[in-house]
């Protein structure tokens, strides 16, 4: 595939070139295949400059033209590692050791929501990347064989600051532009923003590290794209801006999250024409699967009927053991309908109710949530099989169970890894609203519970998540920012 040129009226209108033109290499999952694992790695280079050479177990990869964007080209190595000990590789004169070894004991992390809405940029380095430093040190410490990345990788919200007519689409304003010269400068002004903003975030010295020598598994929420993306309003979604930024947001994210050419999606990924970027992978004795939960997403549905046939041809062929589901957005959480009924009777409180209709637990989405939860036990009510939802989104961490018979199925929620926590009355209101239980099948009510060592349903501290299987025996445990980790949690 060719890369991404520039647009031609963009040379005549032409952004500024990024401040960064170097970075990586960013690390991704690609396969595991008996005795060796697929991966790829992107690197970033000014466009005049030749790109190095990738070495891998005394073999030479060459590199492959990705995206190029004002000066600044995105390159791609593919290329497999033995599962053995001490397995690296190098590029540019640094050699990145990568855990390959996957049938044994396995460490996996899991992370979400790496940003905040506005002012993300202004934040003391130091301050925002705690925890990754933390990580950083973990996995030196016990290496870490995948970095599962549950959504809000980026926060995209202020590109829609980069233009007048964007900030309009953004506040709901019925006068929308279908100039095409216009729209192109739009796409140009979003292309210039994320593709900057990635750098920025990739560059920083504790992500940086990790990204190089874990290979990512990612998903997108909301924030990849705009806040609340496919629970706003029909008409802001289906507008020539509304689609512009969908686009690019997705161009972008399929560059920087998935190693991957914006019109080839990977080999992970369940549908090969790109319409949904749900994706699967196996590791010995782990399926993994991540539903993708917004580019079907509309205000009265989470995924469409193309997302629920990729998810569940995903969950049929899972065998493992061990299946964990990615859902960005919680599959176990409190009753919200009795909430959403209230906007209704509350002026000035209806800015909410697209954040409420993002929710699983909508009243808008409760025949599908229903449907989902059903084709989660199909798997987990196997003999031999466990399923465990990670989720993210909601900048706090809890513990949720759907019950079934003797062994429950396990929801684990992180987030977020730098997105500041609520107020401890949000947490304890939302605790509160928890114990009313809820069941949304007949048979299974759910549960939601203090993470292990704690008491309130909530933690409201910046965490993130380690999965861990030990002699065969899975736990997870939760780093919080200021408690440290929790107790394991049997799994």
């Amino acid at each position: 595939m060719s890369p991404i040129p520039i647009d031609d009226q963009a040379r005549a209108d032409r952004p500024a070139a990024p401040r960064i033109d170097r970075a990586g290499p960013f690390l991704y999952f690609r396969g595991h295949h008996g005795e060796r694992i697929s991966l790829a790695a992107i690197l970033v280079r000014p466009e005049r400059e030749n790109p190095p050479d990738l070495h891998a177990e005394g073999g030479t990869v060459k590199a492959e033209p990705l995206y190029v964007w004002h000066g600044v080209k995105v390159w791609r190595y593919s290329f497999d590692l033995a599962t053995q000990p001490d397995a690296s590789y190098t590029l540019d004169g640094a050699r990145y050791p990568v855990e390959t070894v996957m049938a044994g004991d396995l460490r996996l992390a899991y992370v979400s929501c790496n940003g905040q809405e506005h002012g993300d940029r202004e934040r003391p380095l130091e301050e925002r990347n705690v925890l990754w430093h933390r990580l950083a040190r973990q996995h030196e410490a016990a290496p870490f064989h995948l970095l599962l990345q549950g959504g809000d990788q980026i926060y995209a919200d202020e590109m829609l600051d980069s233009r007048p007519e964007l900030r309009a689409w953004r506040d709901g304003e019925p006068a929308a532009t279908r100039d095409p010269n216009v729209l192109l400068a739009i796409r140009n002004a979003l292309r210039t923003h994320l593709f900057e903003r990635y750098l920025q975030l990739y560059t920083q010295e504790g992500p940086a590290a990790l990204l190089a020598r874990i290979p990512s598994l990612c998903m997108w929420d909301d924030h990849d794209i705009c806040d609340g993306w496919g629970s706003l309003k029909p008409a802001q979604l289906d507008s020539p801006i509304g689609r512009a930024v969908f686009g690019v947001a997705r161009e972008l994210f399929m560059l920087f999250q998935l190693g991957a050419h914006p019109d080839g999606p990977p080999p992970i990924c369940l549908d090969a024409g790109g319409g949904t970027l749900s994706w699967a992978t196996s590791l010995p004795g782990v399926d993994l699967v991540a539903p993708d939960l917004r580019s079907g997403r509309r205000p009265d549905r989470v995924m469409s009927e193309l997302g629920h046939d990729t998810f569940e041809r995903a969950m049929n062929a899972a065998t493992a053991e061990r299946v964990f589901v990615l859902s960005s957005v919680p599959v176990l959480g409190p009753r919200l309908s009795w909430v959403e009924r209230s906007l209704l009777l509350m002026p000035g409180v209806q800015k909410y109710e697209d954040d409420l209709r993002d929710q699983w637990q909508s009243r808008a989405h409760r025949a599908e949530w229903r449907r989902f939860l059903r084709r989660l036990l199909d798997n987990h009510g196997q003999p031999g099989q466990h399923v465990t939802v990670l989720s993210g989104e909601i900048h706090l961490a809890t513990h949720g169970t759907l019950a079934y018979g003797p062994r429950p199925m396990h929801q684990l929620i992180a987030s977020g890894i730098t997105h500041p926590p609520p107020p401890r009355w949000y947490a304890r209101s939302l605790g509160a609203l928890a114990r009313l239980g809820e069941s949304p099948l007949p048979g299974h009510p759910i549960r939601l519970h203090p993470l292990p060592g704690r008491r309130g349903i909530y933690t409201a501290q910046r965490n993130y998540l380690v999965l861990e299987r030990t002699d065969g025996i899975w736990h997870a445990r939760w780093e919080l920012e200021h408690d440290g980790g929790t107790p394991r949690l049997p799994l």
